[in-house]
């Protein structure tokens, strides 16, 4: 298992490999365009090669693309689903021209509808994407936590998606602290093999291409997003030298996304975990 960590890209995308690098880590997640909202910044030629040169520079080859927060592939409103769907798009195709392994993306809430409904809705933006692009650079859905009502909490709905999109090119990015909060017991490796069972049941082991390395500031189902630095949460160290040396994980690259003053120690702890 490589580590990484979402770093910025303030003065450029080609600043994040010099970045990650000074954080120890192995690999990396970038936002292309801001999270909150806005037009990307274009990628030109010389941006693509400078990052590229610094990528190879720092010899971090697996590199990641994480989506807006605000998409919601399920939203009520027809308009939000359209740019959610359109911006995801744009964002694969961001992706593959800086030839980035994976992007990953929040899927939305059901507040107001049918859960069923919801997830047709998920799974219908996911098609389109998948139906309008070819890249190399591959799709994930991440699960949720549950908060507001988010789909991808559980492991049958993330299920449901991939059955109803019926493409190869599509998996799943699953979040420590999400599965945690939405009451999945990961704080020892025999909680953990469970939960593994319980997903490959469901699921398809198979299917998890890529690891979100959280702890959790908040209890077991609690359903809230609220990221804390390895081994001091809910999960603890016992959970992650699970995750880190299971033998369905460790061929997989985790990307932590705690705060940056504090993420050199969550890499170097990670790195020490591993066997």
């Amino acid at each position: 298992m490589k580590f990484g960590a979402h770093v910025s890209i303030a003065g450029g995308i080609f600043k994040a490999p010099e970045r990650a690098s000074s954080y120890g880590c192995e690999c990396f997640q970038i936002f292309t365009r801001s999270p909150r909202g806005g037009n990307p910044p274009k990628l030109d030629k010389e941006t693509v090669d400078k990052f590229l040169n610094k990528s190879a520079e720092y010899n971090l080859s697996d590199y990641y693309v994480h989506t807006p927060y605000y998409i919601n592939f399920a939203s009520e409103n027809k308009d939000i689903r359209k740019s959610s769907t359109r911006i995801v798009a744009e964002e694969l195709q961001r992706a593959d021209i800086i030839n980035a392994k994976y992007i990953m993306t929040h899927l939305g809430s059901s507040k107001g509808i049918e859960r069923k409904v919801a997830i047709s809705r998920v799974a219908d933006a996911a098609k389109e994407i998948l139906d309008k692009t070819n890249t190399k650079t591959r799709l994930l859905l991440e699960n949720s936590a549950g908060q507001g009502e988010t789909i991808g909490e559980k492991f049958e709905e993330l299920a449901e998606i991939l059955d109803q999109v019926n493409n190869p090119e599509l998996g799943i990015c699953i979040d420590t602290a999400h599965t945690f909060a939405a009451g999945y017991d990961i704080r020892n490796k025999k909680a953990l093999n469970q939960v593994l069972k319980e997903f490959d049941g469901i699921v398809g082991i198979e299917k998890i291409w890529l690891i979100h390395g959280n702890d959790s500031k908040i209890g077991l189902g609690e359903k809230k997003d609220r990221h804390e630095h390895i081994g001091l949460g809910e999960i603890g160290t016992e959970g992650f030298e699970s995750v880190v040396n299971n033998n369905h994980l460790k061929s997989l690259d985790m990307i932590v996304e705690t705060p940056p003053e504090n993420v050199a120690s969550d890499i170097e702890i990670l790195k020490k975990m591993r066997k």
